[in-house]
C-alpha cells in the first residue's frame, strides 16, 4: 500500500520516501569548530572573552583550536563528498570580516570563506551561509551590544559587505542564527556570552537583533540574493501531561502558561518577522520589563522584510505548567507564576534534554498552518551522547534512532502539509559546545581534540544511505 502526502512524501510499506529535490545537508558554526582566533586579523568575538573567563565554561575549554577547520576545511570537505551531502550550512564569523564590527573589511578573513565556497561548489555541495552565530565582535560589545540599536546598523554594514564578496556564489543567505539564545541566554541569565544578566537589556537586544535582520534581509535581497531565511529555535510548549498524550486536556491556568511562554519563544520573533507586529501580550511582558521605548515608530515595517524560508532549530519541547508563587525564571522574562518541568517518562540525551519526536511534527505542521507565507527548512537537529571509540569505530545506536525518529517525524509533518524543504543534521563535526566545553559530543563525525582525527560514526554511515535512497 502507498500513501501519498499532499507535498509528495510517500509511505510504502513502512518505508519513508521524501519529496523530489528535498535538500540533505549538514551543519557547523564559526566559533565551534574554525579555530584560528588570531590568524589573518581576527579580533575577539564575545565567545573568545566569555570563555577565557574563569568558571563560565567547563574545564575552561576555549574555541581557540575547535575543530581547527580553518586549516582543515578541505578534509572536511572530502569527508561531507563521503556521506553525500548535498548542502552545508556554515556561519561566518563576524570578526574575522570585521575585527571592531564597524570600519573597513578584512579582505584576509573573507577570503577563508571565499576558498571554503569555491571547494564547496567544486564538491558540488551547495553552500548555506549564516551571518550571524553568535560571535559578535567584542568591540561591538564593549560599546553596549546588541541592547544598543547601533549593533543592528552595524550588522546591516556587516551582511552588505559578505554578500559583496561571495554573492556571486551564494544563493542561500540566513540572517540570524537563535536571536532567542543570543538574547535571553546572552543577556538574561548570562550562561552564554556576554553574560549578563539584565531582562530589560535581553528584550532590548532581542528587538535589536530583529532590526538588525530586518536591514540585512533588505540589502540583501536589494544586492540580489536569492533566498534569505531566519534561523530559530523553536518547540510546541506542552504540559507535562501533553509530553505522551498530545491531546490530553489542560487547565485553564496552564493553558496561560503555555500560551506565555510560546508568544516569548515563537511569537516574539515570527510575529514580527513575518506579520510586523507584536502581540499585546508580549508587550505587556515588554512593558513589565524596562518598558517597550527601544521599539521605534518604522521598526516593525523594517523587521518585517520579505523573506523565503524559516530555519527550525528543534531539540526538545518546552513543557511547562502553572506554578503560582513561582518567580520568573531569568531566560523568560514575564515567566512569573508558571513552572519549567522535565518531561517524565522519555528518554533524554546527554544534555539531558527530552527526546519527542512528535513534538517536531506538531511544530511543523503548526508553523505552516499559522505562516503559510514561508517554506520551513531543519537548519538543525541532532543529539549529544557519550560517544565511546572502539575499535576504531564509534557505534552510536542512540543517536542513529533519535536522527531516525526525528526524520519520521519530519515525513510524518510533510504528509500532513506542512512544506518542509529539507533537513540539515546538527552537527558534521563533535565540537565547541559553548559553556558545555567539549564533554558534549553532537558530531556524526568523531573529532578526537587532541590530534585532530577525524573519524565516521555509524550514524554517519546511516545517515549517507537515508541520503542516497531520499528516505528511510
Amino acid at each position: 500500500m502507498t500513501v501519498v502526502g499532499t507535498r509528495g512524501a510517500t509511505l510504502t510499506e513502512g518505508r519513508a520516501d521524501f519529496p523530489t529535490g528535498f535538500v540533505w545537508g549538514a551543519a557547523t558554526a564559526s566559533y565551534q569548530i574554525e579555530g584560528a582566533v588570531k590568524e589573518d586579523g581576527r579580533e575577539p568575538s564575545i565567545w573568545d572573552t566569555f570563555s577565557r573567563t574563569p568558571g563560565k565554561v567547563v574545564g575552561g575549554d576555549t574555541g581557540d583550536v575547535a575543530c581547527d577547520h580553518y586549516f582543515r576545511h578541505a578534509d572536511d570537505i572530502r569527508l561531507m563528498t563521503e556521506l553525500n551531502l548535498a548542502a552545508y550550512r556554515f556561519s561566518i564569523a563576524w570578526p574575522r570580516v570585521q575585527p571592531y564590527g564597524k570600519g573597513p573589511v578584512n579582505a584576509r578573513g573573507l577570503d577563508f570563506y571565499s576558498r571554503l565556497v569555491d571547494r564547496l561548489l567544486e564538491a558540488g555541495i551547495t553552500p548555506y551561509a549564516t551571518l550571524y552565530h553568535w560571535d559578535l565582535p567584542q568591540a561591538l560589545e564593549d560599546a553596549g551590544g546588541w541592547p544598543e540599536r547601533d549593533t543592528a546598523h552595524r550588522f546591516e554594514e556587516y551582511a552588505a559587505a559578505v554578500h559583496a564578496r561571495l554573492g556571486d556564489r551564494v544563493r542561500n543567505w540566513a540572517t540570524l542564527n537563535e536571536p532567542w539564545v543570543a538574547a535571553f541566554l546572552g543577556y538574561g541569565n548570562g550562561v552564554h556570552a556576554p553574560g549578563r544578566t539584565d531582562a530589560a537589556a535581553a528584550l532590548r537586544a532581542a528587538h535589536h537583533l530583529l532590526l538588525g535582520h530586518g536591514m540585512a534581509a533588505r540589502a540583501l535581497r536589494e544586492s540580489g540574493a536569492e533566498e534569505i531565511s531566519l534561523v530559530l529555535n523553536l518547540s510546541p510548549v506542552i504540559t507535562p501531561a501533553q509530553v505522551s498524550d498530545p491531546g490530553a486536556e489542560i487547565s485553564e491556568a496552564d493553558a496561560e502558561a503555555v500560551t506565555r511562554i510560546d508568544t516569548m519563544l515563537v511569537g516574539q520573533f515570527l510575529d514580527p518577522a513575518l506579520r510586523g507586529e507584536y502581540s499585546q501580550g508580549f508587550l505587556d511582558i515588554v512593558g513589565r520589563n524596562g518598558g517597550a521605548g527601544h521599539i521605534l515608530d518604522g521598526d516593525l515595517a523594517t523587521i518585517n522584510q520579505p523573506i523565503d524560508l524559516v530555519g527550525v532549530n528543534y531539540y526538545n519541547p518546552c513543557v511547562v505548567e502553572a506554578g503560582p508563587g513561582e518567580a520568573a525564571d531569568a531566560a523568560w522574562p514575564g515567566s512569573e507564576d508558571i513552572r519549567f518541568c522535565s518531561a517524565d517518562g522519555v528518554p533524554a540525551t546527554a544534555m539531558g534534554w527530552p527526546i519527542v519526536p512528535n513534538g517536531l511534527s506538531r511544530l511543523l505542521v503548526r508553523l505552516s498552518d499559522d505562516y503559510p507565507e514561508v517554506g520551513l527548512l531543519i537548519t538543525e537537529n541532532g543529539a549529544a551522547f557519550d560517544d565511546v571509540v572502539e575499535d576504531g569505530h564509534v557505534h552510536d545506536t542512540r543517536r542513529t534512532e533519535y536522527l531516525d525518529g526525528h526524520l519520521r517525524a519530519v515525513h510524518a509533518a510533510i504528509a500532513d502539509g506542512a512544506d518542509v524543504r529539507g533537513y540539515l543534521v546538527w552537527s558534521l563535526l563533535d565540537n565547541f559546545e559553548w559553556a558545555e566545553g567539549y564533554r558534549r559530543r553532537f558530531g556524526i563525525v568523531h573529532v578526537d581534540f587532541a590530534t585532530q582525527r577525524r573519524l565516521l560514526k555509524d550514524s554517519a554511515f546511516w545517515y549517507r544511505d537515508v541520503i542516497t535512497r531520499n528516505g528511510l
